[in-house]
């Protein structure tokens, strides 16, 4: 017997996102502007170099983002157009709001916003928060859904953002706490808040194919590719973006090959899962943003990246399913074990790196230091209290993320929003026209 399509308006995602667009171009219109044109050469030329030392880093994560990120979502057989497509949308989406935002509130002059290839780069890390955080609703929200998600999510990330990186003063170039920490907690409150206590059955069209599977790991081999690009973009040109990109590259090569060593192992047959090769490979780049331009030594990158990769593999193997039959949470995607457990991780280590390093007076100040303590009280005093800083910022960012999670889950729920009902999830007719199913024009949908 035929589903019948969801009772909803039918245009209700063209009219919302169209006025969502026309809201932002009133704001780019009345706002928002570019620098003026130096008439000093010398000014001139060091714009250059810092657009052409930063640009580059920019289109890696541009193909991390659009390219990797949406294909490593498409592990979901019938519903891989869906993904990549709400993917790139959300991703456009959330930049531009986030632009709107952050230069509203921070760099708001005499009536103007100027903006530049930094600020545009800050807005897209807004905008992974969204991308990570929708990986545990995946399949079974309607793209409105998702829309209100990224409305929502957005300013939750810039006001926790601020707390935690302008008022506690953490180190954390790579995003391990405030993107990574944020998005997955994030993602969970609203996955907890939207499908409450209903247990979410297995699904027909959930289980991945071969040529699914094919494809979330060419994802996977993308993001692995670039990521140091993601942690060393902020970095202070020199030695600590150059400690950066190696410290990343040993942490996410040491997650690789222990990722088919946990793997393997857990197996009664010794193969490998893809699940696992999917997403603990990357679990090295998540836990190393928060230390990857401390001078830590090589062998720390490479224990971090091995243990974000086992940590990641018995998530999936262990505690996923505790999770769901406990706590009745849904987490399509697997963002626990990717973004929230090697994060935590990652956090962990960052006090250990602190409360480790020389105290020597030529090291580096950190903030925070009370007056009159002298220059070694002063380094003693500043790594405790720069550690503190660092479990306090993990604490701010999994209660804010998770009560604002909860928050936007609930406004989720209103039946206008068109959230497909169970038989119809996962599946890529419901939002495109698909060229096999001519004869099911009630499909179309939202």
């Amino acid at each position: 017997m035929a589903v019948p399509p969801p009772a909803r308006p039918r245009r209700l995602l063209p009219l919302s996102l169209g006025l969502f667009q026309v809201a932002l171009l009133l704001c780019f219109a009345l706002f928002f502007t570019y620098d003026k044109p130096s008439a000093q050469a010398e000014d001139g030329s060091l714009v250059a170099n810092k657009i052409y030392s930063t640009f580059p880093l920019f289109q890696d994560i541009q193909v991390m983002l659009v390219v990797g990120l949406g294909l490593l979502l498409a592990f979901l057989p019938r519903y891989g157009l869906s993904a990549l497509t709400h993917n790139f949308l959300l991703f456009n989406f959330s930049t531009q709001w986030a632009l709107v935002l952050q230069g509203l509130l921070h760099h708001f002059h005499h009536g103007q916003v100027h903006l530049d290839l930094h600020s545009l780069l800050t807005a897209e890390f807004a905008a992974v928060t969204v991308l990570i955080s929708v990986g545990a609703i995946l399949g079974r929200a309607s793209p409105c859904q998702l829309l209100v998600v990224a409305a929502c999510e957005v300013p939750a990330y810039l006001a926790s953002e601020w707390a935690i990186v302008t008022r506690l003063g953490i180190l954390d170039v790579g995003g391990t706490i405030t993107i990574h920490v944020f998005s997955c907690y994030f993602g969970l409150g609203v996955s907890k808040a939207l499908f409450r206590t209903m247990q979410q059955p297995a699904h027909p069209k959930e289980s991945p194919t071969h040529s699914s599977n094919f494809l979330s790991l060419v994802g996977t081999l993308i993001l692995w590719v670039f990521w140091p690009s993601f942690v060393a973009v902020l970095c202070q040109p020199g030695d600590a973006q150059h400690r950066a990109i190696l410290n990343t590259l040993l942490a996410m090569s040491a997650s690789a090959v222990t990722t088919v060593v946990a793997s393997s192992l857990l197996d009664k047959d010794g193969k490998l899962s893809p699940s696992h090769l999917q997403n603990g490979s990357l679990a090295g780049g998540v836990a190393i943003g928060a230390v990857a331009d401390m001078a830590v030594p090589p062998v720390a990158a490479l224990a971090l990246g091995s243990l974000s990769a086992m940590t990641c593999v018995l998530g999936f193997r262990f505690l996923t399913p505790l999770l769901a039959r406990k706590l009745v949470l849904q987490d399509q995607c697997g963002i626990h074990n990717l973004h929230g457990l090697p994060g935590i991780l990652g956090a962990l280590a960052s006090t250990v790196a602190i409360l480790a390093a020389s105290t020597d007076t030529s090291g580096p100040r950190f903030s925070q230091v009370p007056p009159d303590v002298g220059d070694a009280g002063e380094a003693a005093w500043g790594q405790g209290g720069q550690a503190l800083c660092q479990a306090a910022g993990l604490a701010v960012a999994i209660g804010g993320s998770v009560f604002a999670g909860l928050l936007t889950g609930a406004a989720l729920r209103p039946r206008c929003l068109a959230q497909p009902p169970e038989p119809l999830c996962f599946d890529d007719s419901l939002y495109f026209k698909m060229e096999d199913q001519a004869q099911s024009p009630g499909l179309g949908g939202t």
